[in-house]
């Protein structure tokens, strides 16, 4: 009888070993910072100029504004979380990814054109693509389309306020710029993080 063909030791060490981390977000970093600042520094002038119920009534404000504004943002959390699982990491990275070339800046571009609803919905779809494999650029071109492009809003307000004609001439304007966009911050995301985008272009 033939021996049994012995394993690969490396092939069974990458079998047991367990799956590599993604990137740990700190719960506090510079931006929170800054804002936790801005928002001292802020305070400290109101209180000057309008005293403590100068200072409670626009937080009492902020905190109903707040309150309002919290279900939208954990409804698209929710929703970026959903995408992220259901998404095919593979499709992504091949459509998006660093190494979709001029193809990916279109795709990101014609997805951000068309993408439905408002912030709440648009940035946790850019964060759940970048999770599932598409590249800095991709989702700068995405994000830019929506903001210049995005038909929902053109529809639903430009044409009635600035006509046709207007709303027309400016998409057709704004086109190169999310491709542009997705262009550069690929070239300074290569730049900046040199070993981030050599391990996802291996990836």
């Amino acid at each position: 009888m033939s021996e049994a063909p012995l394993k690969d030791p490396a092939l069974a060490e990458d079998a047991n070993a367990e799956p590599r981390p993604g990137r740990i977000r700190k719960p506090i970093g510079w931006s929170t910072v800054v804002i936790a600042v801005l928002v001292a520094v802020s305070a400290a002038l109101v209180w000057r100029r309008d005293g403590a119920s100068g200072v409670t009534e626009i937080l009492a404000h902020d905190l109903s504004l707040f309150g309002g504004i919290l279900p939208r943002v954990l409804a698209g959390c929710l929703l970026g979380a959903f995408i992220a699982e259901i998404l095919p990491h593979e499709k992504v990275s091949r459509s998006l990814g660093p190494r979709s070339g001029l193809k990916g800046l279109l795709i990101a571009t014609a997805f951000g054109a068309i993408l439905p609803g408002g912030p709440f919905t648009a940035y946790p779809v850019a964060s759940a693509l970048l999770a599932v494999g598409a590249d800095f650029g991709a989702t700068i071109a995405m994000v830019v389309s929506w903001t210049l492009i995005g038909y929902g809003r053109a529809v639903a307000w430009e044409i009635p306020i600035m006509g046709t004609d207007f709303t027309l001439w400016r998409i057709l304007i704004s086109l190169p710029l999310p491709v542009l966009a997705g262009a550069l911050g690929r070239f300074v995301y290569v730049r900046v993080y040199p070993k981030r985008a050599t391990e996802e272009d291996e990836a």
